[in-house]
């Protein structure tokens, strides 16, 4: 389904991102990875109006077009106490920015039957304290799934995930942190990547402008305090 494929991934080179990459090229897809970390074929800061100019061009210059966009760099996650200005305008331009001036530097250079696949977090619906940066991008790419999905209609289908706890490490945890989640256990890399490719299939040809929240159905639990078993400690969260 993916045999030579062009697959452009941000973020590629660790984590979900690794997966996707890595789940690409076992179908037979070109892979092009963008990210701060050593990878095969881009290092550059995404947050950066110049570097996604040069990628794109070496993107088009080496293959013509493009298949499948990903967009995956994980933005800044600081909170309203520490978060500068200027740190909460790069997680907007890492999370935000890029995913749409990616979209808009391919956008003559889409493959029929194209896709794009952003991926949000679970934050875009709920939060912890401290995490307005990262909160704001997800929430913000979350949005602009669906306004792309009908600027770009009829000629690339765009969907997001929701990612919950994610564990990039494969580590199985047990107790608790398992047994928390209706799924019975955290997710991990996989879980994404799937979801990824199958959205960029022919399966998912009638799917464009959805959000598909991967999270064990963690944000479907409804929780009171001492209801099922749930207690609050310690108050209120400062």
């Amino acid at each position: 389904m993916f045999e030579n494929k062009v697959a452009v991934v941000t973020g590629g080179a660790k984590g979900i991102g690794k997966a996707i990459a890595g789940e690409f090229r076992r179908e037979g897809a070109r892979v092009c990875v963008i990210d701060l970390l050593p990878n095969d074929y881009y290092v550059g800061d995404v947050g950066e109006k110049t570097v996604l100019e040069d990628f794109a061009r070496r993107v088009l210059g080496d293959f013509g077009h493009v298949d499948y966009l990903i967009n995956n760099t994980p933005p800044l996650m600081k909170g309203l106490d520490a978060c500068s200005y200027e740190e909460f305008n790069q997680a907007l331009r890492v999370g935000v920015t890029a995913p749409f001036y990616l979209a808009k530097l391919f956008a003559p250079c889409f493959a029929p039957g194209a896709a794009i696949v952003n991926i949000s977090s679970s934050r875009d619906r709920m939060s912890q304290p401290q995490t307005e940066s990262y909160t704001a991008a997800k929430g913000g790419i979350s949005a602009l799934t669906h306004a792309l999905a009908v600027s770009l209609a009829g000629r690339v289908r765009v969907n997001s995930i929701s990612p919950g706890w994610i564990d990039t490490d494969y580590t199985v945890y047990e107790g608790p942190d398992a047994f928390q989640q209706p799924a019975g256990r955290v997710g991990n890399p996989m879980d994404i990547a799937a979801m990824t490719l199958f959205l960029c299939s022919d399966k998912a040809g009638f799917l464009t402008g959805e959000n598909i929240c991967i999270d064990g159905g963690m944000t479907r639990q409804m929780i009171y305090h001492n209801d099922f078993g749930w207690t609050l400690e310690g108050g209120r969260q400062p």
